[in-house]
Order: C-alpha cells, then sequence, then structure tokens
C-alpha cells in the first residue's frame, strides 16, 4: 500500500487549526506561576496560560468598586497559603472582571464577586461561604476523590480529622466501593465518602455497628450518627444517602435553606420565640426521636428573634403564642393540623405524635405564605450581588439623564404676535 501524502492546499489549513494549540501549549510552558500560597493576579494576556499550567486554580472574579470585592481579598490572602499546601495544591488568582470584561463574558461573569474553581480547565461556579476557614473546607471537598479508600484504622482517623465538621460523612466497611461510587459523583460537594477495607473491632465499637456490610452516616457538627446494612440494591440506598444529606432535625437559616433546594420532603417546621435558651434546646432532642421515625419528612425549627423576616410569613409575629408547627411544602404553602396549632407545656412528645398522626389523616388547613416563596427567600439569597449592579446602574442612569438635560445654551427668546 502507498504512502498517503497530504495535497500541498490542505496545509495552510492544517497550520492555522494547529498554531493556536500550539501557542497555547507555549504559553503555558513559558510562563511560570507563583505555587507558595500568594493571590495571582490574572489577565486576558496570561488566563488561558494558567489554565494550562495550573490543575486546581481558585479565581476570584472582582470589581475595583465593589464593597463586597473588598471584604473578601482579605479572606482570600488568608486562605491562599493553606490552599496552595494541600495534597492537591489549589492556586488562588483574581482577575478584575470590571476591566477585562470579555474575559469575564465568557466565563458568564454577571455579578461581583464570581468565584470560579477550575478544575483541570473545566470551571464550576463556587457558590460557599467566604470566609477563609469555611473556603478551605468547602474547596479541599471539591479537589477531593469522590470516595476514598482506606486501608487502616489510622487510615480512617485521618479521613475523619482531615474531613472536619463541615460536611456529613458516610463510612462504608465491607461495602464494595461500586456500590457507593455513584452516589460519590452525585453528592459530591455536599458529603464525604469512604470505603474501609480494613479495621478492627475497636472501629466496629466506635461507629457502633455490629456487622458487615455497613454505611455509617456521620453529622459532626450536630453529633449524629446514623446506619444502613442494606440492601445495597435499587432505591433504599439512594434514599438513605440523600435523606441523611441533613441532621435528622434542621436549624433553619441562610446556609440550610439553601441546602432544602436539593430534598423533595415536605418540612415539619416548629416555630420558637428563640431557638438558643434552654427550653428551645430541650424540644430540639424531642423532634429529634420524632424524625428518626419520620424520614419521609424534614424536620426543622427556627426562633422568631433569630430570623423574624422568614418566620413572619408564616403569619406568625412576636405576639403569636409559640411554639407553633405546620408543615411547609418548601414553597407557597403550608397545613396547619386542626387542633395541634401550637404546643403547650408539658408532655411535648404526645403532643408531636398527635401533630404527626392529624397530618397524616388529612385533618389539616391549608394557608399560603404571605411573604416570599422558598424560592423567593432562595433567590434574595443568592442574587444580593445582581441587585446591588442594578441599583448602581440605575443611579448611574438617572444622573446621567440629569445632567443630560442641564444644556446651558442659550435659547432664543420667541417673538409673540397678536
Amino acid at each position: 500500500m502507498g504512502t498517503r501524502v497530504l495535497p500541498p492546499a490542505l496545509l495552510p489549513l492544517l497550520l492555522l487549526l494547529l498554531l493556536p494549540l500550539s501557542a497555547r501549549a507555549t504559553a503555558a510552558a513559558g510562563e511560570e506561576f507563583p505555587r507558595d500560597g500568594r493571590v495571582i493576579d490574572l489577565d486576558e494576556s496570561n488566563f488561558e496560560a494558567a489554565l494550562g499550567a495550573i490543575d486546581f486554580l481558585f479565581v476570584d472574579f472582582y470589581a475595583p468598586w465593589c464593597g463586597h470585592c473588598k471584604r473578601l481579598a482579605p479572606e482570600l490572602d488568608e486562605a491562599a497559603p493553606v490552599l496552595a499546601g494541600l495534597s492537591e495544591p489549589i492556586v488562588v488568582a483574581k482577575v478584575n472582571a470590571d476591566k477585562y470584561r470579555k474575559l469575564g463574558s465568557k466565563y458568564g461573569v454577571d455579578g461581583f464577586p464570581t468565584l470560579m474553581l477550575f478544575i483541570h480547565g473545566v470551571p464550576i461556579e463556587y457558590t460557599g461561604s467566604r470566609k477563609a476557614d469555611q473556603l478551605v473546607r468547602n474547596l479541599k471537598k471539591f479537589v477531593a476523590p469522590d470516595v476514598s479508600i482506606l486501608e487502616s484504622d489510622a487510615a480512617i482517623k485521618n479521613f475523619v480529622e482531615n474531613a472536619g465538621t463541615s460536611f456529613p460523612m458516610f463510612l462504608g466497611f465491607g461495602v464494595n466501593e461500586s456500590l457507593i461510587a455513584e452516589y460519590g459523583r452525585k453528592y459530591k460537594k455536599r458529603a464525604w465518602f469512604a470505603v474501609a477495607k480494613d479495621f478492627s473491632e475497636d472501629i466496629m465499637v466506635a461507629y457502633d455497628f455490629d456487622k458487615v456490610p455497613a454505611l455509617v452516616a456521620i453529622h459532626p457538627k450536630y453529633k449524629e450518627q446514623s446506619l444502613f446494612y442494606g440492601p445495597f440494591e435499587g432505591n433504599l440506598l439512594e434514599d438513605f444517602v440523600r435523606q441523611s444529606l441533613l441532621p435528622l432535625v434542621v436549624p433553619i437559616n441562610t446556609e440550610t435553606l439553601k441546602m432544602l433546594n436539593d430534598d423533595e420532603r415536605k418540612v415539619v417546621l416548629t416555630i420558637l420565640e428563640d431557638d438558643s435558651d434552654e427550653n428551645s434546646t430541650q424540644l430540639v432532642q424531642i423532634l429529634r426521636s420524632a424524625a428518626s421515625a419520620n424520614r419521609d419528612l424534614v424536620f426543622g425549627y427556627v426562633g422568631i428573634k433569630q430570623w423574624d423576616e422568614f418566620v413572619e410569613t408564616f403569619d406568625v409575629s412576636k405576639s403569636s403564642q409559640l411554639p407553633k408547627l405546620l408543615v411547609w411544602d418548601r414553597n407557597e404553602e403550608y397545613e396547619l393540623v386542626d387542633g395541634s396549632e401550637r404546643l403547650e407545656e408539658g408532655d411535648q412528645a404526645s403532643q408531636i405524635s398527635q401533630f404527626l398522626e392529624g397530618y397524616r389523616a388529612g385533618r389539616t388547613t391549608k394557608k399560603k405564605v404571605s411573604g416570599p416563596s422558598f424560592m423567593g427567600f432562595l433567590n434574595s439569597l443568592v442574587s444580593m450581588n445582581s441587585l446591588y449592579i442594578l441599583i448602581f446602574v440605575i443611579a448611574l442612569l438617572v444622573v446621567m439623564v440629569y445632567f443630560a438635560g442641564q444644556d446651558d445654551t442659550p435659547q432664543p427668546r420667541r417673538v409673540h404676535e397678536e
């Protein structure tokens, strides 16, 4: 068979196609980026080179006039050296997207600051906490394996310590990695997953399981733990994982409200006067027992003292008789159970049981929230930057229109004839 020769007419086209790839590779190889924990400045001239040279690049698209951006800057300066020292180092960079608008537009930047983690050049928008310590915790989760393999008691201990308390974790003992790999990928941003291949009886005692295979779900922040012995096929495993992403009783605040967006269950909401006082703490313990027996519902609580704007959407004010129980669909409707609208002093566990029995029997009155829906609250939490920008633009337009109307050119007097 003869050797095929590329037609001369196609040579310029081939060179045209290969030139951008060659230029990018040359740029990546020719430019050195510091990896010593400093926040580096990027622009349109070196951004692509940074993506080619750095596996994990965390970018702050900012505007110099943005107040939120100014407050974020010291947090990034604090987090950068810690992120650079990880086993999978993350380099922190910033781009003045107000100046380099074409670059910001390319990655969909429509508010400031916009944070993105580029993993091997692929962008993932980051919307988590911007405090330095939480930033480190969250980004460690992004670059961790979907499922970690633990070969000893020491490895298990190190994994749990390094995971911290910000995310729930799922530890499989005697569980085939392939059975939970799917959930490790699916819920990567929300939980840690690991499989222990070798462990002692001390570990079984510490994590309170007596047979294998076993999947242990742990919420370090809330000191909660639950067990799943199978079956590890079908929907039961995913139901356990999905339901265990939240603690048994969820304190409702700006962060947990976002987490509820991914859960399809209705919320048994307890409205308190102050969710931090001693009586409320005791009531939450009772709610935890009820939640454990009713996993098809999410149990949550909120204090009017802590978040009155949210509580008022359920027609509750500081003069209302509390605690109050209702079932919220996480959107525009909620249900009151006839005869069980509030908890009296005394046997509150029995009152909660009667409330749940009445709800399941359909003895309820449906009502509409009087303020923003769930999505309204959620959008108000995640879209404030866009709101600030919109207000700024409107104010700027008003000023421009005002000055445009101030014309100092002398106008000729009109002559009126009778």
